[in-house]
């Protein structure tokens, strides 16, 4: 199903209309003829969009929808209003109230349809982002908001100087960048690349605009970045077009005057809030991302990350017909650490251990924490002799040097036992039964005295 939307009005045969052609693009139609009969639908079922009127006979259509933005977790809900009229004033006072768009009704189906799959599909986009709650990582209340960066695109520079002169008065703090077609694609490649375009449909020739927009969606620094069009007229093809090529937002008319001017600053303060918000979740997704697969103690990588690699350095290997190295350390008498100096200082020596690992190997080699006190070690395209070579250099780094506590709180020796095994070497050997032939090859180093590396034989037992 393609979304779930709400229509708010006291007209049942707007409601009507409505929910029929909401119905023909197969989406799922609630409706609601009154402000307290929205507010429980949407406590209830949670729709993807709200068409909400302007004025019901129970409230004012403004003040249901700054309540609506004021509901816990529906800040984001997608909100069209809709009016018999839709003048400048009446948009303005729309998008004031956290509205993202004000429609004339009855409105053209086809630019109705298209406003909806852009608000739908930037609304989906910031759920596939939000993933505070699995990783703990809730989203910080409003930063500091940094005064804006926004690229103008017109046909000529003059008239983009005058658009940056009658947006400035409404944009004060933000900083307006008159570009011509070609210094936009250049500033979308830049570390500054505009939070915000706004470009006119129309450059040196007809739809000029929309291919820019196409343009700069495929330049990595602008692919994130909020675009308004700005149309000379609204005609539902060119609407339609616009929004299906990727515009964030429509501005109609000409952006010289003074209400145009005032609704173009609140859209593009909106698409700005709205870009931030999700580079913040994204910023989050990646974080939680990279703490699922880290240590957090010495931050090397962990478990769950080692064994997908170490499954794509065998499948290389076989390919490729390598063999490969895994190693299997773990530190030597590690709990008497723990139970002479403590717990922390047990962390120190964990901490150090993994650094001074991560100096011993390669930038190909893939080095994880997988339990306590054992750290995983793997290397491509290595030989047994090569292996070997390398295994005894680590344990003589970490046999060479004490631990030092902080603090002066002392010195702490360590010394740490290998088990390796080497793969490749047999196509139906799995990852895990190579880990288990270094585990085996572990204990045989404890069993003969520890500070060692031994390397797994078929004939062990």
């Amino acid at each position: 199903m393609a979304g779930k939307i709400l229509i708010v009005d006291d007209v049942a045969t707007t409601r009507i209309v409505l929910k029929s052609r909401l119905a023909r693009a197969s989406y799922t139609v609630l409706l609601a003829r009154c402000g307290v009969e929205a507010l429980r639908l949407i406590r209830d079922e949670q729709p993807d969009l709200v068409l909400l009127a302007a004025q019901l006979l129970d409230c004012d259509g403004f003040d249901m929808c700054r309540r609506l933005r004021a509901l816990p977790g529906f800040a984001d809900l997608p909100i069209i209003m809709t009016s018999a009229q839709a003048d400048l004033a009446l948009v303005r006072d729309a998008l004031q109230a956290g509205a993202d768009d004000l429609i004339p009704h009855p409105c053209d189906e086809t630019d109705l349809l298209a406003r909806v799959r852009t608000l739908m599909r930037t609304r989906d986009a910031g759920r596939d982002l939000l993933v505070e709650e699995d990783f703990g990582l809730a989203e910080a209340g409003a930063a500091f908001a940094h005064p804006g960066r926004i690229g103008i695109v017109t046909a000529d520079r003059e008239t983009a100087l005058s658009w940056k002169v009658t947006l400035g008065r409404h944009l004060p703090g933000d900083t307006l960048l008159a570009l011509a077609p070609e210094e936009a694609l250049a500033a979308a490649s830049a570390a500054n690349c505009p939070e915000a375009f706004l470009i006119a449909a129309d450059l040196r020739h007809r739809n000029e605009g929309l291919r820019l927009m196409s343009d700069l969606r495929a330049r990595t620094g602008a692919r994130h970045a909020a675009i308004c069009i700005a149309l000379p007229s609204e005609r539902p093809s060119r609407v339609s077009a616009a929004f299906d090529l990727g515009a964030d937002d429509l501005l109609v008319g000409p952006v010289h005057r003074p209400l145009m001017a005032e609704q173009a600053a609140l859209r593009l303060r909106r698409l700005i809030a709205k870009k931030r918000s999700s580079d913040r979740r994204r910023e989050n997704l990646r974080t939680g991302l990279r703490l699922a697969v880290t240590d957090p103690l010495t931050g090397l990588h962990n478990r769950r990350y080692a064994m997908p690699q170490l499954l794509r350095m065998a499948d290389r290997a076989r390919r490729l017909g390598q063999t490969f190295a895994v190693m299997v350390l773990d530190l030597d008498r590690f709990k008497a650490i723990n139970d002479t100096w403590g717990h922390l200082a047990g962390d120190t020596v964990l901490v150090e251990v993994g650094q001074r690992l991560c100096r011993s190997l390669g930038p190909g080699d893939l080095l994880a924490r997988i339990g306590g006190e054992e750290f995983l070690i793997a290397m491509p395209d290595t030989t047994l002799a090569a292996a070997s070579r390398i295994a005894d250099q680590i344990c003589e780094t970490i046999r060479a040097r004490p631990v030092v506590l902080g603090g002066g709180n002392g010195v702490i020796p360590v010394t740490a036992s290998i088990g390796l095994a080497i793969g490749g070497d047999s196509a139906d050997t799995s990852i895990e039964e190579l880990i288990d032939r270094a585990d085996h090859a572990l204990l045989d180093s404890k069993a003969d005295g520890r500070n060692q590396v031994t390397v797994f034989r078929r004939t062990a037992a």
